[in-house]
């Protein structure tokens, strides 16, 4: 009967992340001619990196926070990040954390504007100096589970994010969609869905590299948020969870100077059906998940295709080479919410009478930059509602001034993704 079910369970989680593929019937992107009117300089906007204090190594997705505020951001997969703070934050200190590292304080006026070097130091103290009274890792899920109405933040809040969705065939980038969005966050307690809005997006995509087929996102940013496994327990913690996986400790390590038990997960042998593996990071003393990172199990890539693929053309062939997810959560008195999340997916597409195969990498990602308790002010309404099955490259009206963020808080392009933009705004120049 297992095997029966867990195909369902897994396909109601991953419905935000479906992927779908038609024929080509689009016509090319266009850039939109609305100007976007420039914010009120009222920031200061910080630019810098962060690397390993020894071997110069840029410390991918580090978290950085804005002491005293809500505010904060994470490094690009080039450990750089930018940061816009309001002026009367430009006092504050930023605190800047990093996986297996000791977190690191930044007085922000000692530094100038634009080359921030943070280096972290890695963590010497050994987790076995602390007292442990946790004797196998399926207790100590079992207590990360039975704490979570006391850890995670149980009053609703509105958030506001930024979201990137890229695809790429091999090396190129096909597709680039972009977006600021607001977030209607449920209480962790009850199971009511969050609520999107699209407050700004930019596209574009490069529909001649996908030669006959185009692929598209639905429910992108529903997809990141989806994977909120604390808050859709379903995604990993359903209630026969201890029937599906195996739970093993390793070695242990810090997040944010915080002592972290670190728990590898697969599915059991007998499990035939395709689920998750990867390593969960649980502090040490509130037992809250404050990380997770996992894959789906590709070992039958036509099994897992499914839970993907919503249309695609009769004469194609398409299977999933990749699927791995990342969720970062962050404390802010005594308490954890969301901070950062990040799907990346794979496929290979066999076409007939081609010689050649087509590979295709999507990445996914959202970091929330900021947050308060909801009022009844800054609930959205139905008409602004983003819809879950929305394809943000079809939202999204194209690329427009380097001032389109004003204030908006944004990750930092990585160097591929810096050259497409200005190619766009290049271009964008030219029409107009």
């Amino acid at each position: 009967m297992k095997n029966q079910i867990l195909p369902l369970q897994i396909n109601n989680i991953l419905a935000y992340s479906l992927i779908l593929l038609a024929f080509i019937g689009f016509q090319n992107s266009i850039y939109s001619s609305n100007k976007i009117v420039n914010d009120t300089i009222g920031f200061n906007e910080y630019k810098g990196i962060v690397i390993d204090s020894k071997s110069k190594k840029a410390l991918i997705f580090a978290a950085i926070t804005v002491n005293n505020t809500n505010i904060s951001s994470v490094t690009n997969t080039q450990g750089k990040f930018i940061l816009k703070i309001p002026k009367k934050y430009t006092n504050n200190k930023i605190t800047v954390s990093f996986l297996g590292y000791t977190s690191k304080v930044v007085n922000l006026s000692d530094t100038s504007t634009d080359d921030i070097e943070v280096r972290l130091e890695t963590h010497i103290e050994e987790l076995s100096e602390i007292k442990i009274n946790i004797k196998d890792a399926k207790t100590l899920i079992s207590e990360m589970l039975r704490k979570k109405g006391d850890n995670y933040f149980d009053f609703p809040t509105s958030m506001t994010a930024f979201y990137r969705e890229t695809i790429k065939k091999r090396r190129s980038y096909v597709s680039l969609s972009e977006a600021v969005v607001g977030i209607n966050k449920q209480s962790y307690n009850l199971d009511r869905k969050d609520i999107l809005k699209l407050y700004r997006a930019r596209k574009s995509t490069d529909y001649k590299k996908l030669d006959t087929i185009t692929l598209k996102l639905r429910g992108g940013p529903y997809s990141t948020v989806q994977i909120d496994a604390m808050k859709n327990s379903d995604v990993l913690f359903s209630e026969d969870v201890f029937d599906y996986y195996d739970f093993v400790f390793e070695n242990s390590t810090k997040i944010d100077n915080k002592p972290i038990f670190v728990v590898s997960f697969k599915q059991k042998p007998s499990i035939s059906d395709p689920m998750y593996y990867g390593k969960l990071y649980i502090d040490a003393n509130s037992y809250a998940l404050t990380m997770a990172k996992f894959s789906l199990n590709l070992e039958n890539p036509k099994k897992a295709s499914r839970l993907f693929i919503i249309k695609k053309p009769a004469r194609a062939t398409v299977l999933p080479i990749e699927a791995s997810y990342q969720i970062d959560y962050r404390e802010k008195d005594g308490k954890w919410y969301l901070g950062y999340s990040r799907i990346q997916l794979g496929f290979k597409i066999d076409y007939d009478k081609r010689l050649f195969n087509s590979v295709y990498n999507i990445t996914m990602e959202m970091a929330v930059t900021d947050w308060e308790k909801s009022t009844d002010e800054n609930i959205f309404k139905a008409r602004e509602r983003l819809r879950s099955t929305a394809i943000l490259s079809d939202e999204a009206q194209g690329f427009s001034d380097p001032e389109f963020w004003g204030e908006f808080n944004v990750i930092e392009p990585e160097k591929p993704i810096e050259s497409a933009i200005k190619k766009i705004q290049k271009q964008l120049r030219k029409i107009k």
